[in-house]
């Protein structure tokens, strides 16, 4: 069975997709990994950093996106007229092994998704907030459940905030990476995101263990970074964070104009070789995580 992994902070522009889509693809072409993308961000950055607008359309139109599965499993409708493997695009990129599950820019929100869940409870004559919690509970480990076999690893790349998604997707995971800029608001979204975490994890509902911090916009080493590493070192211990940084590289920008991630567009790049030597210490941090949890 594979391991799910969230790529998550709650703070917006700290790296998550790239991390995910070039962590992913080295998986895949270098250590020959099965690897599923899970795109939860309504601005699909990660469906589009692996494939054009025009095929994602495609996509669309045929309702092969995570929206499409996330509306059947709460409603619960009779057939599932798509399946999870219908919905999954393979080989992106031309790479055996990398897949993803699209994204959708109409993906449920809490205020559409509560509409869902009230039909829902009326229909089970159950109360709204036990319907809410079992969605919640179970939403993506029912979407992801089919294909959990099929993969060694499904990296989740999370959009900034906290709803009812994205809290469904950290219950379902194993661990958690949490990318990070060496700057004090990316500490606040951390902050954020841990309280989450800890309060699923007193409420019984998880026993989701984090891989690592990873620094993704490496900078000059002024003062205000410094204090951020010695906050986050103190928070989390030497041992959770990454010794590799992503330096601010702008292949890794042309790399998404043309929808591959840097380590396929343009595998000589700075930042190409830093995602490689990040991905082999995911890969180790996430075997002693793996021991530790055991």
């Amino acid at each position: 069975m594979g391991y799910l992994v969230s790529i998550v902070n709650m703070k917006g522009g700290v790296g998550k997709t790239t991390v995910t889509v070039n962590v992913a693809a080295c998986l895949a072409r270098d250590y020959q990994k099965r690897v599923l993308i899970v795109d939860l961000d309504t601005q699909v950055n990660a469906t589009l950093s692996v494939m054009s607008p025009l095929y994602f359309a495609k996509l669309k139109r045929e309702r092969r996106t995570l929206k499409t599965l996330v509306n059947q499993t709460i409603q619960a409708e009779i057939g599932h007229p798509l399946t999870v493997q219908e919905a999954i695009y393979r080989n992106v990129c031309d790479l055996k092994g990398l897949d993803i599950l699209a994204g959708d820019v109409d993906l449920f929100d809490d205020y559409l998704l509560s509409a869902l869940i009230n039909s829902k409870a009326i229909a089970n004559q159950q109360s709204y907030e036990k319907t809410w919690n079992r969605v919640e509970n179970h939403l993506m480990r029912m979407i992801l459940k089919p294909v959990l076999r099929d993969y060694d690893l499904i990296l989740i790349d999370f959009p900034p905030g906290d709803n009812l998604i994205t809290r469904s997707a950290l219950l379902a995971s194993h661990f958690y990476l949490i990318p990070a800029r060496a700057e004090p608001l990316s500490v606040v979204g951390i902050g954020q995101l841990e309280s989450r975490v800890k309060q699923l994890q007193e409420s019984d509902r998880t026993k989701i263990k984090l891989i690592g911090v990873a620094y993704t916009a490496r900078g000059q080493g002024s003062n205000m970074e410094l204090k951020v590493k010695q906050r986050l070192e103190q928070e989390f211990g030497q041992k959770n964070i990454f010794a590799t940084e992503i330096p601010q590289n702008v292949d890794v920008a042309k790399a998404v104009e043309d929808h591959q991630p840097v380590v396929i567009n343009n595998p000589k790049a700075i930042g190409a070789r830093a995602f490689r030597k990040l991905t082999a210490e995911f890969l180790q941090k996430l075997v002693k995580t793996i021991r530790r949890k055991g």
